[in-house]
């Protein structure tokens, strides 16, 4: 049998193409088990992937795709029935490991989760690591104990994939929200998933001398990184906490200081979802049902098809990219 991929290929010379072919079925990695795939959707990671940047792909050829959901065709894992409705996030799939950008997945049963019975397999890529990462963060916040009535939180990079989900979670659960973007004419978009104030990026991104500022946020959800975490920290309320879930603009914060921690009592959560334990995820998964408004997924959603991907690819890593990017796998 034959499965339709994006295949990411080097050249002799090092250049990378990217194209979308026909594949045999046995070219796909061993795995407990084989997912038709429906949908996958586009995340910043993938970008490299397609890309070739990041050295986050190590061998070609090589089909990208960190997120998939589909329905199981053959099974080793007793966990999982042919028929079955799965999703899949992280594991490194798509990276180290052939992913959810073809009609056709095999992965270890271990990686796999049920695709709740409240989500269909497009809006489960609609939410994708964005949404599960972002649901993460809010799981952290509540746990380091903030609540609606603690006051303001703030979300950076609040237009793109994993901000949008954590703005319309966030809304739903009663707390007013900040929303940082450096796209003006996302302003409308970004209160319509529920921001009540949008700040200009340009506000954050630079360094402050001040070892503190005054206090605004209960707390935040930062997926920037760089200069603009430090100056959160620097304004985060005493005793709140900050899920650091990104590093769009850079890793590295120059001007860091513990001050914030020692003299506000300010919590730093790393969330990471690529490696999160399955049963987590099963966790997240079932708060997302009901913590995410259906009626505000659509809103972010743009359909596309495998072909778009060579473009998108570049797209999302200028930050070009609104939202959630879904593909069908099919077309």
């Amino acid at each position: 049998m034959t499965f339709r991929a994006l295949l990411v290929e080097k050249a002799e010379d090092g250049a990378i193409s990217a194209s979308v072919q026909d594949l045999q079925d046995d070219r796909l990695p061993d795995g407990d088990v084989t997912v038709a795939v429906e949908y996958s959707t586009l995340n910043y990671k993938d970008g490299l992937c397609i890309t070739g940047k990041g050295g986050l792909v190590r061998s070609f050829p090589h089909v990208p795709g960190v997120d998939f959901a589909g329905t199981v065709v053959s099974s080793g894992d007793p966990r999982y029935l042919p028929g079955d409705k799965v999703v899949l996030t992280g594991w490194r799939v798509g990276e180290s490991w052939w992913g959810g950008y073809a009609s056709r997945a095999r992965v270890k049963g271990d990686w796999l989760v049920p695709l709740p019975d409240e989500l269909t397999t497009r809006e489960a890529m609609a939410i994708g690591t964005a949404g599960l990462t972002s649901m993460l963060a809010v799981m952290a916040l509540e746990k380091a104990g903030l609540s609606p009535p603690k006051g303001e939180i703030l979300v950076t990079g609040a237009a793109g994939g994993v901000g949008s989900v954590a703005v319309a979670i966030l809304a739903r659960l009663g707390y007013r929200v900040a929303a940082v973007t450096g796209r003006p004419e996302a302003a409308a978009y970004l209160r319509e998933l529920g921001a009540e104030t949008i700040i200009d990026r340009a506000e954050l991104a630079e360094a402050s001398a001040k070892p503190l500022e005054s206090e605004r946020w209960a707390g935040a959800i930062d997926s920037v990184g760089g200069e603009m975490l430090m100056r959160v920290l620097k304004q985060v309320k005493y005793d709140g906490a900050v899920a650091s879930i990104g590093l769009a603009a850079s890793a590295a914060v120059p001007s860091f200081t513990v001050i914030p921690f020692i003299l506000r009592g300010v919590c730093l959560v790393g969330i990471d979802s690529v490696m999160r334990p399955r049963d987590e995820r099963i966790d997240a998964w079932s708060r997302i049902v009901t913590d995410l408004p259906h009626d505000k997924l659509d809103d972010m959603v743009t359909e596309y098809g495998l072909a778009d991907l060579p473009t998108l690819g570049p797209a999302i890593l200028e930050g070009k990219i609104r939202g959630r990017a879904v593909i069908d796998v099919r077309k």
